[in-house]
């Protein structure tokens, strides 16, 4: 294992009722607090999550002022308007109510509100974030983690760049899970989610540091839970236990537990995705599950050893009469015929996608320096691995 600190300071809030946390947490800034609560399409208002967090704030005493319309891939624009609001109303604290988009909104929002420039600036590190406002979330969707984490994602429309970013500085001062805010979270949402948990897991697990076997015990576990879970999920929409397991596991994911001790992991294939989504607005999750066993199926030619642990002790293959090269690819197809038989989508031409853009999508994936650790690709190899999606 290499050296580490371990530290989170976000408070998280599990269960079932917690959203009376929030007055609580609230009381805690003072009196007349204003807030501005950030979310998306409106289905937090259908649902009922929007009423009770409302009653939290007025509980509070809070000053209330929205910002509604975050996107599935959040956007610039919609950034730069939730920061005028903070300027101009002076805004205490952000609250995200939603999933990992309307939190990574938030939290570009957070850094933009304590800078004079743009916050692309920010965003693609021309200049330093120093400082944000401190945010608190309602999640209503598991799958990204950023509820627990310092990271975002922001697309830039205008320039068409989706690019991920992080800072000590927006980690949430607290997050809100009530598993059954999710009920209401349509199927492919959910077959999304477990893609993209499941997807930061395998991430984590493709380092090559040695003696990790805690780690790497603790990502398989995560892993085959997934797969226990998921397919029983997607049959009982509406499973307290079911939806319990799958928001814990899926902020677990990507909290930086699963870093501790190893090199960081290897997130090729979300560069690759961003780039992707940042020409087609696809789902995240729907572009990984393309993308990754594709990855797979491209590093496992120059060493098939960490794919075969995983073929052997997340997927339980038998290794007996079997090469290490027969299982990685077995392995890579298992994860692949496990996410279509969710009803994730398997190839690019799924959403219509050719390869009449993937000069620039390659581009894209290289708009900063350094794609891959496990394997560090080159442009060819990213072709490559785009070719095999479609």
């Amino acid at each position: 294992m290499n050296t580490f600190v371990q530290y989170n300071p976000t408070k998280l809030f599990f269960g079932k009722g917690q959203i009376s946390q929030l007055s609580q947490e609230l009381d805690k800034l003072g009196s007349s607090v204003k807030v501005l609560v950030v979310y998306g399409g409106g289905s937090i208002k259908k649902n009922g999550v929007y009423d009770e967090v409302m009653n939290e704030l007025n509980h509070a005493e809070a000053q209330v002022f929205e910002l509604s319309g975050v996107e599935p891939n959040p956007r610039l624009s919609t950034v730069h308007k939730g920061v005028d609001i903070c300027k101009e109303e002076k805004i205490d604290l952000l609250l995200a109510v939603g999933g990992g988009s309307v939190i990574d909104c938030t939290k570009a929002i957070a850094i933009g509100a304590k800078y004079d420039g743009d916050t692309w600036d920010l965003i693609t590190r021309k200049a330093e974030i120093k400082d944000a406002l401190p945010i608190g979330t309602v999640l209503t969707l598991a799958a990204t983690g950023s509820e627990m984490n310092s990271t975002s994602v922001i697309t830039n429309w205008d320039t068409k760049d989706k690019l991920g970013w992080s800072s000590p500085h927006v980690h949430p001062v607290f997050s809100i899970l009530d598993p059954v805010y999710t009920f209401s979270v349509p199927r492919d949402q959910t077959v999304y989610g477990i893609v993209d948990s499941m997807s930061h897991a395998l991430e984590s697990y493709f380092h090559r540091t040695k003696n990790s076997p805690m780690i790497d015990g603790f990502i398989e576990s995560l892993l085959r839970t997934a797969i226990q879970t998921g397919p029983k999920l997607l049959e009982d929409m509406q499973s307290f236990d079911l939806r319990e397991t799958m928001m814990y596991l899926s902020t677990t994911a990507f909290n930086d537990t699963l870093l501790n001790g190893t090199d960081g992991g290897d997130w090729a294939t979300h560069r690759i995705e961003h780039a992707v989504s940042a020409l087609y607005d696809i789902p995240h999750g729907g572009g990984l599950a393309i993308l990754f066993p594709n990855w797979l199926e491209h590093v496992l030619k120059e060493d098939p050893s960490r794919v075969k642990q995983l073929a052997v002790n997340v997927f339980g293959m038998d290794p007996s009469g079997k090469t290490d090269s027969e299982l990685a690819k077995d392995g890579a197809k298992a994860l692949r015929d496990f996410w279509n038989s969710l009803g994730a989508p398997s190839t690019l031409r799924d959403y219509g996608i050719d390869d009449c853009q993937f000069d620039s999508i390659v581009e894209k994936t290289f708009i900063k320096p350094g794609v891959g650790t496990y394997k560090e690709l080159d442009p060819e190899s990213v072709m490559d691995i785009l070719r095999r999606s479609l």
